[in-house]
């Protein structure tokens, strides 16, 4: 086996990288959280969701129409911003269920999670599925508590549910007084400080009180003495449970510290990113096919965890999003396309502040770089300095919503076709071609990628289409060691097999019932669920 020494002038700069993805379900604030750490970190100047009845500027991350007119997130923006010396990658994930594949690959680009809760609603399936798989990546969480000047649960209560549903357990870093109307702001308990509340203003140094013994009179003069009364007891109570934060706890995704604030306040953001900043992981070793890649080696490597079509519109350019592992990342060199088994060079590789573009001349493990592609990625393809592996756990997931496409413009097939397939190659949808037929059939997890699909092809494309419904239950990807008996199937089965976009052969079963009593009475044949198996 190869031993590589590590290439100590890498050092300084996968240390100053920081690399994580905010998540949480659709509503609880975290676009809104996003924009404030570009504004702390001097990326944008002013906050893209501010709303007036005059005014309605988007999020900055926000960059399809889609996203704009349906104020969700359906795909995932990069940015980067600069903060106290480090570089940080943010990394902005769909919060609806439909996009979590998005998500789940996300989260393999990722080194950390910011998860935000809303204090209202507490948790949500979404977030419980999101967790489970952040749980088995052990992925170290810091949670944020939003929306706390509404009127929502106990402080209590919120964090023995997160706990319970989430199965992590909680360290509070901050603490709120009071909630709703009555919200007065928080007590830092690691820098022991008072950080006072006002609606509609930005957190600065003057909010702040230097409070280091809670039976200071002066506590009591800024929040009333019953406040500081309930706010001495409960800063007892948890000192006593909790005590100091254990960061190896932390880092090992047992322990997830707490904050509590409101995002569209800039309210206890400041506090969270400044313990993100000193706590959280630099860049981490990640395992491939062959042995497991550490960030300071010297030969580079990295992996395609997302492909965007159409990022500008007007230029209809397509990017491969890039998690640089190890080594150093240089423009206009030679690179090896683990799968394709062809050398690539990338004249303009980009940086992403959301919409914006810089080309960059390097970049380091930990960051994501934009690379131009004309059709030669595939999400999870691997590309090194010469070595052959493939980067593991992107996961993939089986369709359980089939529709068929019908072409509305028969003048405009072409247009459709290229659509589809670049579409498609951005991983939220599956696309089958029915077998011995033309008949195109879009498989999704979630009814809104439809939605999407549709208003893109139109928009982007051009192409007008109708969904239509069809009666099946999973794609299942077949193989089997005896081709004989594969042929025999496919065309017993003709109505229910359909090919990929890469010619492998698929059975769409019509329901649970079908598919196991296809599995018993086929024992010559392998039913897979992800196309992964192919690669």
């Amino acid at each position: 086996m190869l031993i590589f020494a590590p290439f100590m002038k890498y050092i300084p700069e996968i240390n100053r990288r920081k690399s994580f993805a905010i998540i949480s379900h659709p509503d609880a604030g975290k676009t809104t959280l996003t924009e404030k750490f570009l504004l702390f970190g001097g990326a944008i100047q002013t906050a893209g969701a501010v709303k007036s009845n005059k005014i309605k500027k988007h999020a900055t991350s926000d960059f399809m129409e889609i996203e704009r007119q349906r104020g969700i997130s359906v795909a995932t923006s990069v940015m980067s911003f600069e903060y106290q010396g480090y570089l940080v990658n943010l990394l902005d994930t769909p919060g609806h269920k439909d996009f979590a594949e998005d998500t789940y690959r996300t989260l393999t680009a990722v080194d950390s999670v910011v998860l935000v809760v809303d204090s209202v609603n507490g948790v949500e399936a979404q977030t419980r599925r999101l967790m489970e798989v952040i749980a088995m990546r052990k992925t170290p969480v810091i949670v944020f508590i939003n929306k706390m000047d509404r009127d929502g649960k106990n402080r209590y209560e919120l964090l023995e549910e997160i706990e319970n549903e989430l199965k992590i357990q909680l360290h509070p870093m901050t603490w709120p007084i009071n909630s709703g109307k009555d919200f007065k702001g928080v007590y830092d308990l690691n820098e022991k400080s008072l950080v006072l509340f006002a609606a509609g203003t930005k957190a600065n140094e003057e909010d702040v009180v230097k409070i280091d013994d809670l039976s200071d009179p002066l506590l009591q003069k800024k929040i009333g003495e019953k406040e500081a009364a309930t706010l001495r007891e409960d800063v007892e109570l948890i000192d006593g449970v909790y005590g100091p934060l254990n960061k190896k706890d932390y880092l090992s995704g047992q322990t997830a510290p707490v904050f509590f604030g409101s995002a569209v306040n800039n309210f206890g953001v400041k506090e969270m990113l400044d313990t993100f900043i000193r706590i959280a992981p630099t860049p981490r070793p990640r395992q491939t096919t062959l042995r497991e890649v550490k960030p300071e080696e010297e030969k580079f490597s990295g992996f395609i965890f997302k492909i965007h079509a159409n990022l500008d519109p007007r230029h209809r350019d397509r990017i491969a999003f890039l998690r640089v592992c190890s080594g150093k990342f240089s423009r206009n060199t030679y690179y090896h396309h683990v799968r394709m088994n062809k050398d690539f060079r990338f004249s303009n590789p980009y940086t992403f502040l959301a919409r914006q573009k810089e080309v960059i001349e390097d970049a380091f493990p930990g960051d994501v770089v934009g690379l131009f592609d004309t059709g030669n990625f595939k999400i999870g393809d691997t590309i090194t300095e010469g070595e052959d592996f493939f980067y593991t756990g992107i996961p993939s997931f089986s369709p359980e919503i089939f529709k068929e496409v019908v072409n509305k413009d028969p003048l405009k097939t072409k247009q459709l076709e290229k659509g589809l397939l670049q579409l498609t190659d951005e991983g939220v949808a599956q696309l089958f071609t029915q077998f011995g037929g033309n008949k195109k059939i879009i498989g999704c997890v979630g009814e809104l990628q439809f939605e999407v699909i549709q208003y893109r092809l139109l928009h982007e494309y051009g192409a007008s289409v109708q969904m239509n419904n069809l009666p099946f239950y999973k794609a299942c990807w077949l193989t089997s060691k005896d081709p004989k008996k594969l042929d025999e199937f496919t065309k017993y089965k003709q109505a229910n097999i359909a090919l990929d976009k890469d010619g492998h052969i698929v059975y769409l079963a019509q329901s649970e019932w079908f598919l196991n009593t296809e599995i018993q009475n086929n024992p010559d044949i392998e039913f897979h669920f992800s196309s992964e198996i192919h690669k």
